[in-house]
């Protein structure tokens, strides 16, 4: 018989990290046991904190293992049962429960998801591109991603264009797309980014363009806030469309099957609810033979809950991976995390494997972030100078299976 746990505190920690502010969550136990959870909301990091804490009212002596329980509750008891904050809210705390569950029994949280379907996850590479302005530049970093192993790289080459496309704008984008490709050859695939930022007559004909370039998918071409606008783009053009980092529950993304709008579905385990939501897109995916790649740019704890979901996900297709970080990330966040010829190994730790450092984690108190994605020049600017990777990299010539 389990011994019986009752949560006793709930805790959320905002930490810079140049792009946005981190916000971690931590639920303490009576007998000892704690959890972690992430809940970063880019730019309403505040905002998202508070949140959180509101939850406590009622976690607050409650039994951590009843996680779905819980959350159900919470969601129906808030009365506005979506956006980005409740949403995002709820993601945090079912990943401390679960955390301390998985803790408490001694097994990786992915047991409690189903069960491991691999070990290791292939990876994307975001965030490789950092200070690159020019299509030189882009190839030169993209030879260095590619040479740490990453066989996917993601990138936005639209700068700061919003809703159509001006001569200039389209050429250099066109130019940056074909410097990569020249640079890694056809072997690495290209995701292209595009934020969101086009209206469908521009987005359509931009992957006109890019077609001859191979792409491996088309993400976000136009607003989230227009299913059929999606659904207008993918049926006009030949690359796969991924999409849904902004859509936070269940039933947009079943609206968006069966609309037939996207190919590749990217909830954000932050965002869309927590990893039982994103296991339960998953499985809308594969009734409609898709895959899902989460959206996962943010913080080590978010991370580790998408390993969590890839481990236990049979049609999980790729990690998203920011290739280097703040130089404290290690500190605020102790991981064991290994990149082995593009794929990252699952770790085997007891729940989500990752722990926070309290201490550590006030030395880098809040500061003011604002979006850069429209801003001239900005938009690669999303790492400091002496930022690194926080992964060990080595290469296998065997690779292992499940």
């Amino acid at each position: 018989m389990r011994q019986q746990l009752t949560i006793t505190a709930l805790k959320t920690f905002v930490v810079n990290a140049y792009r946005c502010n981190w916000v971690f969550v931590k639920l303490y136990t009576h007998e000892g046991i704690t959890g972690v959870g992430e809940a970063t909301v880019e730019m309403r990091e505040r905002t998202i904190a508070e949140g959180v804490e509101e939850l406590g009212r009622y976690l607050l002596g409650k039994d951590p293992f009843a996680v779905e329980h819980h959350i159900h509750i919470m969601n129906r008891d808030s009365y506005w049962r979506s956006g980005v904050i409740l949403r995002t809210a709820l993601s945090a705390v079912e990943a401390a429960m679960l955390d301390i569950k998985g803790k408490a029994l001694g097994v990786p949280v992915y047991e409690l998801l189903g069960g491991r379907s691999r070990d290791r996850v292939k990876c994307y590479a975001n965030g490789w591109f950092a200070g690159a302005r020019t299509p030189l530049q882009f190839a030169e970093k993209a030879r260095a991603a590619a040479a740490l192993g990453f066989r996917a790289l993601k990138f936005d080459p639209f700068g700061s264009a919003y809703r159509t496309l001006e001569p200039e704008e389209r050429s250099m984008a066109v130019e940056i797309v074909e410097a990569v490709r020249d640079a890694v050859g056809p072997a690495v695939d290209l995701l292209i980014e595009v934020h969101g930022r086009l209206d469908v007559p521009s987005a359509v004909s931009m992957a006109r363009e890019l077609e001859r370039l191979n792409p491996y998918w088309y993400e976000e071409p136009v607003s989230p806030e227009s299913l059929s606008a999606l659904a207008e783009v993918r049926d006009r053009i030949r690359i796969p469309v991924a999409a849904g980092e902004r859509f936070f529950e269940v039933g947009r993304f079943a609206d968006a099957f069966d609309r037939k709008a996207l190919d590749i579905a990217q909830p954000d385990v932050c965002h869309v609810g927590g990893m039982l939501e994103c296991k339960r897109v998953a499985s809308l995916a594969l009734l409609h033979e898709k895959g899902i790649s989460p959206h996962n740019p943010n913080g080590p704890i978010c991370n580790a809950m998408t390993l969590q979901v890839a481990a236990s996900t049979p049609n999980f297709l790729m990690l998203e991976t920011m290739m280097s970080d703040v130089a404290w990330r290690a500190e605020v966040a102790p991981e064991s995390l290994v990149l082995e010829d593009g794929c990252m190994l699952v770790p085997k730790h007891p729940g989500l494997g990752i722990d926070l450092d309290e201490d550590c984690a006030k030395q880098f108190p809040y500061e003011p972030h604002d979006l850069r994605h429209y801003k001239s020049g900005a938009l690669t600017g999303i790492r400091p100078p002496d930022a690194r990777p926080y992964y060990s990299v080595r290469k296998s010539d065997v690779p292992t299976g499940r």
